[in-house]
């Protein structure tokens, strides 16, 4: 069913963000998906800019908080908070899915569920955010929801790939190979199963709505079966 933005599901919305809109109209298009009717009301202007204003205020909360710190090592931190992975975590969390304005044929597909599509959400919301109530409003909005993030050891926050690597290099193994081994689903929803294989270990597949993903959920997927990371 459509999603209808009547007042109580504007005060939903206002109490899942801790943000209360003075325009309604940047929070709609914030949440509106291009195979919507609202053609030129969807949320990819807005990603474009509140990824940028997602990278300023966790690059200054890094610079601040962290006065000892070299450049690379806050840069790599950085990376891995503002990736896609991220912003998509965040987005499941604020249960976004029920509130995204897009196609029935999309919706009825499940592209509301889709990471890429939770984690674009999130940055156009902080572009909505920051126009409508500053960069304070944005800097707040952004502090709380990735909070767990910013609180967990910086080996945590390394992404799967990125730990399956360091840890076969550690024991004088082969660099992990990823390979496509199957393509599901129509163009704008596709479905892409991966397979990773490392050494003489035996390979894990998983699957994705783009490459990228479905390789961080095999080797996610990879490192949790062989008991190296839950």
């Amino acid at each position: 069913m459509p999603v209808r933005f009547t007042a109580a599901r504007y005060d939903e919305i206002a109490t899942i963000l801790g943000y209360r809109f003075k325009d309604r109209e940047l929070l709609r298009n914030a949440l509106t998906h291009s195979s919507s009717k609202r053609k030129r009301a969807d949320y990819e202007r807005l990603e474009f800019l509140g990824d940028r204003v997602l990278g300023l205020v966790l690059a200054e909360y890094l610079f601040r908080r962290n006065p000892g710190q070299r450049e690379g090592h806050m840069s790599a931190r950085h990376s891995i908070l503002v990736k896609g992975e991220t912003c998509a975590a965040v987005g499941k969390a604020l249960a976004l899915k029920d509130h995204l304005v897009m196609g029935r044929n999309e919706m009825s597909k499940g592209l509301n569920l889709n990471p890429t599509v939770l984690g674009d959400v999130v940055e156009a919301l902080i572009a909505a955010i920051y126009l409508d109530g500053g960069i304070d409003a944005a800097h707040g909005f952004v502090l709380r929801n990735w909070e767990p993030f910013l609180t967990s050891p910086a080996t945590s926050l390394k992404d799967a790939k990125t730990y399956l690597q360091e840890w076969a290099l550690a024991r004088s193994l082969p660099i992990p190979a990823y390979g496509v081994v199957g393509r599901e689903g129509p163009e704008h929803a596709p479905i892409f199963s991966v397979e990773v294989k490392v050494g003489s270990y035996d390979p894990m597949r998983a699957e994705g709505p783009n490459k990228r993903i479905a390789e961080q959920e095999a080797a996610r997927q990879f490192l949790r079966r062989e008991n190296i990371r839950a």
